[in-house]
């Protein structure tokens, strides 16, 4: 829970920051603020850190942590690890605030918004520091209240750069409610308490949390991808089996003339089983002896050449299983809280995808390949721009089921649509891909085009012509206009890295 109104006036009070001057200022991460203030000799909080720190007398770290349900300032004991490379708000308060004196640090009323006032040389800035779990913000003002700049830019309340914002003149309040200052055990200041208990209880700095929060992520990630696997084994079986289904269909045809018509079932003698033993095979009623033999040829035909396209997801699928085990490891052997969370948040954002949930194991998610990817409803499409980005995407980034489509007559770009097991794009997914590969194509200004598609499957790769050139077969035509509110939606929906 964040810090109540009561709790920060305590904190301040022990604090005692009035005279103190800003030494440093980093960011430890996009919710973490910290200042190096050094208080006037002798002021009772800076003797405490003093002593436990062996640092000068005065000398205070002060953790700014804007993160939801745990907003707080405190006085840190501990070492704050820092980014691998400096943010930009920290960047501006090292230009501006840094060796400026602190003349007054309270709070307004009690509505959780801390007003700094601060002098450096003949300029005065105002930081005010609010601790709203859903709106927390850390702002800088010049006296006139016009903002300079924000830990994070927020145009809808208009906290940017050159916004305006003075809370004194819109006083929030807690309505209020009675709240109580918590009752945190041990003898130290109320500051160390609080520092104590949101390291130990799953604050933005605490390490074992974000370790517990890890495991989860990628225990969850493994346990759909074992399931997806499991469903790609079972499908591989049936597809080994497939050649059964040839074996069915000639039987249906050597029988023919003795299937009466309105029949479900045929029994004959399996002349490929050794003794010819009785066999009864199912039929569809409505269809004639041919047309049922058709469909068990079919299946022989799906089985047979979908069996390397599954063997090849299972491949990969595996594959991401010794990746998954990989970043299990790295994430918890890291001992630095703030570069796990940042390779939380890049585990976190990205590989939602699985083997047979969507095309390539992990494409689904924000994996980064070649070209622009595009989120439309739930498929997803991913255009290669040139040459080189359409035969990368060929080589490592789609299979035999993924639905290639291509601007007739023009050069330019290869569309693809990821295929889903058991689903055919609809009409909409595939204007919205016919859209983008006329746009991404030299035929943009001509406004329209024929588009013709195919299965990956289908395309055959010219060795000897230039690189990505493909010849399509069992291609079919599309004609394309270009719509620019799909091409406006669509570039809305594209998915940035």
């Amino acid at each position: 829970m964040s810090l109540n109104w009561k709790e920060i006036n305590l904190i301040l009070e022990e604090l005692d920051l009035a005279g103190s001057r800003i030494q440093k200022v980093f960011q430890g991460d996009f919710n973490v603020l910290v200042l190096e203030v050094f208080g006037r000799t002798g002021g009772r909080t800076g003797e405490k850190a003093d002593e436990r720190t062996g640092g000068a007398a005065g000398a205070q770290t002060i953790l700014v942590s804007l993160a939801p349900g745990g907003c707080r300032i405190n006085r840190s004991l501990r070492p704050v690890p820092k980014t691998g490379k400096p943010l930009r708000f920290a960047q501006f308060l090292k230009s501006r605030v840094v060796n400026g004196r602190i003349e007054e640090a309270s709070q307004l009323g009690d509505n959780r918004i801390i007003r700094l006032l601060l002098r450096r040389g003949e300029i005065r800035y105002r930081i005010y520091i609010r601790l709203w779990s859903n709106a927390a913000n850390v702002i800088v003002t010049g006296e006139d209240g016009v903002i300079l700049d924000a830990m994070r830019r927020l145009p809808k309340r208009g906290e940017v750069s050159g916004g305006f914002y003075r809370p004194e003149e819109n006083p929030a309040s807690s309505g209020g409610k009675d709240y109580a200052i918590r009752e945190l055990p041990g003898e130290a200041s109320f500051n160390e308490k609080i520092d104590l208990f949101y390291t130990e209880q799953g604050g933005e700095l605490s390490l074992e949390k974000l370790r517990e929060r890890a495991e989860r992520l990628i225990n969850g990630s493994v346990n759909r991808l074992e399931a997806s696997l499991e469903r790609l084994r079972e499908k591989e079986a049936e597809y080994k089996n497939a050649a059964r289904w040839k074996e069915y269909g000639d039987i249906i045809m050597a029988n023919a003339s003795a299937i009466t018509p309105g029949s479900a079932w045929l029994e004959a003698a399996d002349f490929f089983s050794p003794g010819n033993a009785v066999i009864r095979i199912e039929l569809d009623a409505r269809k004639s002896p041919p047309e049922n033999a058709e469909l068990c040829y079919d299946k022989y035909r799906k089985g047979k050449n979908g069996l390397k396209d599954i063997q090849e997801e299972i491949q990969n699928g595996a594959a991401e299983l010794a990746k998954l085990g990989e970043t299990k490891k790295r994430l918890l052997s890291e001992t630095n809280p703030l570069v796990l969370t940042g390779l939380l948040r890049k585990a976190g954002g990205g590989r939602r995808g699985s083997p047979g949930a969507g095309g390539t194991s992990g494409s689904a998610g924000a994996e980064k390949r070649p070209g622009l990817s595009f989120r439309t409803g739930d498929w997803l499409i991913i255009v290669g721009r040139d040459a080189g980005e359409n035969d990368e995407l060929l080589r490592r980034y789609v299979r035999g089921n993924d639905l290639w489509l291509h601007a007739r007559d023009y050069a330019g770009a290869y569309v693809f649509i990821k295929h889903r097991p058991g689903k055919t794009p609809p009409l909409d997914v595939l204007l919205d891909g016919g859209n983008l590969a006329l746009f991404y194509s030299r035929g943009r200004n001509n406004g329209s085009c024929d588009c013709y598609y195919t299965r990956v499957k289908y395309l055959r790769r010219v060795k000897t012509g230039p690189k990505g050139k493909v010849i399509p077969t069992q291609e079919k035509n599309i004609f394309i206009k270009l719509d620019q509110k799909r091409l406006k939606k669509l570039e809305d929906a594209r998915i940035r890295y």
